[in-house]
């Protein structure tokens, strides 16, 4: 599959994502020090995961070709990139002791490097839909349909306050389960029991946030309950 490594839109579009999101997190993050540290974590998390999910999915099957390297250093998913985000951030708040749901915060502005970052695909012409009758379907259209969409929702619950302390569970959900079915129109190997890689990562991450979001709100329900006890 093409990779997009190669592209300077797609790299310029990749840090202008990146940037972004950094002016946006130092931004709110001003009442906490600890909070940058936090974001960062969440970067490198997701880097790693994004590399390590494409590597498990379908990096291993280029063993053999003699441009693997280059495969390799340059593959990555969006799949693998927001569990291993997850991952860093819960990481960096254990390390620090920080105990305040942040979730809200990286789901407000999350769609947009990654919507960003499909804009570079779609000019790159990497990630490319299965073949169809009339052409090939556009994944990547789609999916950046899939982030505006998002986007709009994010700044809706966050504007009306709605369902508070469980917006990035919310998004994973959203993305794992669009990601999931829309695999089965991208060019993706599906070698593992029918499905791609990127498919098994998008369930685990699905049962992962539900799980999550479970906790949470029994969490919140019970700081409620306790906060209308009198003393």
């Amino acid at each position: 599959m093409p990779q997009p490594s190669g592209s300077p839109v797609y790299a310029l579009m990749l840090v202008l994502g990146i940037g972004l999101s950094v002016v946006y997190w130092v931004r709110v993050s001003k009442s906490d020090e600890r909070l940058p540290l936090i974001y960062f974590g969440g970067l490198a998390g997701a880097f790693v995961g994004a590399k390590v999910a494409y590597l498990l999915a379908e990096g291993w099957m280029h063993f053999d070709d003699p441009h693997r390297w280059v495969l390799w250093l340059s593959g990555k998913s969006v799949m693998g990139a927001l569990p291993g985000g997850w991952l860093g951030v819960e990481i960096a708040k254990a390390a620090m002791g920080y105990r305040e749901p942040t979730g809200d915060r990286f789901a407000l502005i999350l769609p947009l490097p990654l919507l960003l970052g499909r804009l570079g695909c779609l000019h790159a012409g990497c990630c490319p839909g299965i073949a169809c009758s009339w052409g090939s379907w556009p994944a990547v259209p789609v999916e950046i349909a899939f982030q505006v969409t998002m986007l709009v929702v994010m700044l809706i619950l966050n504007g009306r306050r709605l369902l508070q302390g469980q917006h990035f569970h919310l998004y994973l959900i959203a993305y794992g389960l669009f990601r999931f079915f829309h695999e089965f129109l991208r060019a993706t190997p599906k070698s593992i029991a029918g499905l791609s890689g990127y498919q098994w990562i998008a369930l685990a991450t699905v049962i992962a946030a539900l799980v999550a979001w479970r906790i949470r709100a029994e969490k919140m329900n019970g700081n409620r309950r306790a906060a209308s006890e009198p003393s």
